[in-house]
């Protein structure tokens, strides 16, 4: 007996439909995202009075300076300049370090077979879920044993280990999804498996780890407890310790805030301009199923 099909009619939320509605809120929510950013960015391009009488969305008079900007980067107390250039020193080597000691974890979880490897995957995941606020005590008094505190290296340590387990994570899942015949066709050239990963794994899988660099970067950059309770030293003070102690004394300069706030947000988003290509192949790569 032949069995019947009914076809299905297209609902309202047929394909056309379906896309333009979810147009019209992906631009809704994007406003709504981008707005508090424009007012940021024209408050730091106008003077402190015109800001203080007018307000922040009142752009008539509109006077166009640079000021705020020179002052952020050059203040005499509070220099943003070198809060960058610290933030530099610390988020380059906590993004390298983490990157590379991860990935060659996760491809050991992602091709080899160990006894207790689902137990240590577990506690990978584990310490991703725990929160920087419960670590900070031990952390901090470890640090201080091992005259590390207060320093550059102590931070990067810092960053480094608490990166591991996500971009683990991250990684392992985007080895497995590589075809392993390319693998196994190097080993039988006499490859061995440092040259396997090295030669044939990292080209493959290079738009995951530069997802994962970006992202590790970008929190490296913004992150600001770590910073406040390890770093005490003004000279060693990175970019997100120096925006609050650009406010003023007496009273919020929010032209000069501004500013140093969209100084500070220029270094993620050009690392993300410059790698944006590689940053979206690795996410699709990392969602799709084998």
């Amino acid at each position: 007996m032949k069995k019947a099909f009914k076809l299905r009619k297209p609902g309202l939320l047929g394909s056309p439909f379906k896309i333009l509605i979810l147009n019209f809120i992906a631009w809704i929510v994007g406003v709504l995202w981008i707005t508090p950013f424009i007012g940021i960015f024209m408050t730091s391009i106008r003077p402190f009075r015109e800001v203080v009488i007018y307000g922040w969305w009142a752009f008539t008079p509109f006077t166009f300076t640079l000021k705020n900007y020179i002052d952020a980067l050059f203040n005499p107390m509070f220099s943003l300049g070198k809060g960058i250039l610290n933030s530099f020193i610390i988020a380059i080597p906590s993004t390298l370090i983490p990157v590379s000691i991860a990935a060659l974890t996760a491809y050991g979880f992602a091709r080899f077979s160990l006894p207790v490897k689902k137990y240590l995957f577990a506690t990978i995941l584990f310490l991703m879920a725990v929160p920087q606020q419960m670590t900070i005590i031990p952390i901090f008094f470890l640090l201080r044993n091992l005259h590390l505190l207060n320093t550059y290296l102590g931070l990067i340590l810092v960053h480094s280990s608490w990166g591991i387990p996500w971009i683990t994570f991250f990684l392992r899942n985007y080895f497995s999804l590589l075809p392993v015949e390319l693998e196994e066709a190097a080993r039988v050239d006499g490859a061995t498996d440092f040259q396997v990963f090295r030669k044939v794994v990292l080209p493959l899988a290079l738009p995951g780890i530069i997802s994962a660099s970006v992202l590790q970067f970008a929190w490296v950059w913004n992150d600001f407890f770590f910073a406040l309770m390890l770093i005490f030293d003004p000279n060693k003070m990175v970019v997100t310790q120096m925006l609050p102690r650009l406010k003023g004394q007496y009273q919020v300069d929010w032209g000069l805030l501004s500013s140093g706030s969209v100084i500070a947000m220029l270094a993620p988003l050009l690392i993300y301009a410059l790698f944006n290509r590689y940053y979206m192949r690795g996410f699709r790569g990392w969602a799709m199923k084998r």
